[in-house]
């Protein structure tokens, strides 16, 4: 499923234009006109990036941002300030509410868009990498309940210690994916795809791309 990009502005052409470049860009979309909608809509669609104007009717952005950084489990949820308001002090008192990125109107979408980008990739890896740990504390704690023959729930499916993303990149170029579409699939900059892409042929003892499909079709590590 495409990841879900809460937009939050009162300006219906602002919200439009960000909105369809983000779905082209291959995101799901969901639109607010004022931070009391958009608090709303975060309980109900459980964004993955909010992207919001400061100056709005019935509830402004940094209301918003201090609502939704008051609730534990939002507190890592990526915020992106795009506003007229470009004070140095407007600026700190965003940052220190919690938003993790400032862009000025007027804006550029390529630049909004590589934001996202970035902000989403890093947000995916800290969760893939705290669920990691809390499976292997889970193993850890069981673990002396367990026979020495019987297979942890935590461990890799091989011996190769493949993490999801990987596992996700994998499966991608399995299906003849270059590395540009495994970035767009996963939401991930062509550079990381290729640092991903090196540990795998690291991992399985390949040389190029070919090999590495090839070990995979041999050892059945996709279904």
């Amino acid at each position: 499923m495409p990841l879900t990009i809460l937009v939050v502005d009162d300006d219906l052409g602002t919200r439009l234009s960000i909105g369809d470049y983000l779905e082209l860009s291959g995101y799901l979309v969901v639109m607010a006109e004022n931070g009391e909608q958009a608090m709303a809509l975060v309980d109900q669609v459980q964004p993955h990036l909010i992207v919001t104007d400061v100056a709005m009717p019935r509830m402004d952005g940094f209301e918003l941002v201090r609502q939704v950084r008051s609730q534990p489990a939002l507190r890592l949820l990526p915020v992106i300030f795009l506003t007229a308001l470009s004070r140095t002090e407007e600026r700190i008192r965003g940052y220190q509410l919690g938003c993790d990125a400032y862009l000025p109107k007027p804006f550029d979408l390529k630049e909004l868009g590589a934001v996202v980008r970035n902000l989403l990739e890093r947000s995916q890896l800290i969760q893939t990498e705290w669920r990691r740990q809390i499976r292997a504390s889970e193993a850890a704690e069981s673990g002396t309940h367990r026979s020495a023959e019987e297979p942890s729930a935590a461990e890799p499916e091989s011996d190769l210690g493949l993490t999801l993303r990987e596992q996700g990149v994998l499966s991608l170029l399995a299906d003849g994916l270059s590395n540009s579409q495994i970035g767009d699939r996963l939401h991930l900059s062509p550079r990381t795809v290729e640092k991903y892409v090196s540990s795998l042929l690291r991992k399985t003892n390949t040389s190029n791309r070919a090999e590495l499909v090839r070990y995979v079709m041999d050892h059945h590590l996709v279904e």
